[in-house]
């Protein structure tokens, strides 16, 4: 039985080489490079999961710490004892690590944790500088 012989030139080997290189430049790094929005990315989570009990005037978060998570001026201005959110440093940023579940309690408070998607969000939201777009 005869086997059938490959044969590798370097025209196909580099033609491979750059469609694999391609393709992790597509797929592999697009999250990286994408920007995420505060409207349209950031604020629908914060809205549903945290602004019952965080949207001024009489939500028991809102009242207990002063935390507005209603709009993007409430949460840059933070709680009564400081800002919850540091642009570009997602570990000092209050409000990633409760939400994280990397405090002694996890937001939102005896509900459901976020899902692991929607903390990646916000940790990249506060990572790119945490703007207002």
């Amino acid at each position: 039985m005869k086997m059938g012989s490959i044969r590798t030139t370097s025209a196909g080997v580099a033609g491979c080489l750059g469609a694999a290189i391609l393709a992790v430049a597509m797929f592999g790094t697009a999250r990286a490079e994408e920007e995420v929005s505060y409207a349209l990315d950031v604020q629908p989570v914060l809205t549903a999961r945290c602004g019952e009990c965080h949207t001024p005037p009489k939500g028991q978060g809102y009242e207990a710490s002063g935390l507005d998570l209603s709009s993007y001026q409430g949460v840059m201005k933070g709680t009564k004892h400081g800002a919850v959110v540091v642009p570009g440093e997602p570990v000092r940023s209050n409000l990633l690590v409760l939400v994280a579940g990397k405090a002694a309690i996890r937001m939102p408070h005896n509900q459901r944790p976020l899902l692991q998607y929607q903390i990646q969000t916000i940790h990249d939201w506060i990572k790119q500088g945490a703007k207002d777009n």
